[in-house]
């Protein structure tokens, strides 16, 4: 007799192998692994490492920098630590505020969110004969889940931010309003802006 081996769900809440990820580009970036403990203890540091991690864990994971703006720390938020287990409470609050309002696997909401909002063109500076110029390019799959991830953690903390707001209502916010393509998302105005921008300097 055959012993059936349970599939583990995230936060043993939500099932994650039904959900499908249609952009081509990004299935080699986003790891949806079944996972009951989202903590990899850091043993990531390998090349494309970040794409074995599972993506509501990066995502928690990136909770803990929500003030980086740039390369500088401008913001400081008190609700968001470093202590993982803090972070991974509010976006298990948050998910059960999706769940509620839209009554969809949050999981399956978030990767699609993930998905609308992740650029596929932006702008760097060549230098030529002394001279610098903006060129279009191609984002790689990984940095477009990255900068998917960074916006809207970014939004979500400038909802909650000096407002009576809580972090889990920002992101719960953020990440419907993304996955509704919704024009006041954050996330959706960046990539906007990055593919209007790349778009011009071609």
């Amino acid at each position: 007799m055959e012993t059936k081996i349970p599939q583990f769900k995230i936060f043993d809440l939500y099932d994650i192998n039904e959900i499908k990820i249609e952009d081509e580009g990004l299935k080699s970036a986003i790891n949806l692994e079944p996972k009951l403990i989202l903590k990899s203890f850091g043993r990531n540091v390998q090349k494309f490492g970040q794409s074995k991690v599972n993506i509501v864990e990066r995502f928690i994971n990136r909770l803990a920098v929500a003030g980086h703006r740039g390369k500088k720390h401008k913001i400081i938020l008190g609700h968001s630590t470093g202590k993982y287990s803090k972070n991974a409470k509010i976006v298990l609050e948050a998910f059960k505020m999706i769940e509620k309002k839209t009554g969809k696997n949050p999981v399956e909401v978030f990767v699609k969110a993930i998905e609308h909002t992740a650029p596929r063109d932006e702008v760097t500076l060549i230098e030529y004969g002394g001279a610098k110029y903006p060129q279009a390019i191609d984002v790689s799959p990984l940095r477009r889940v990255n900068l998917s991830i960074r916006w809207i953690i970014h939004g979500s903390s400038d909802k909650a931010f000096n407002k009576k707001k809580t972090i889990a209502q920002g992101i719960a916010e953020e990440i419907m309003l993304a996955y509704e393509k919704n024009g006041e998302s954050f996330a959706m105005r960046k990539k906007n802006e990055s593919e209007k921008q790349a778009d011009s300097a071609r």
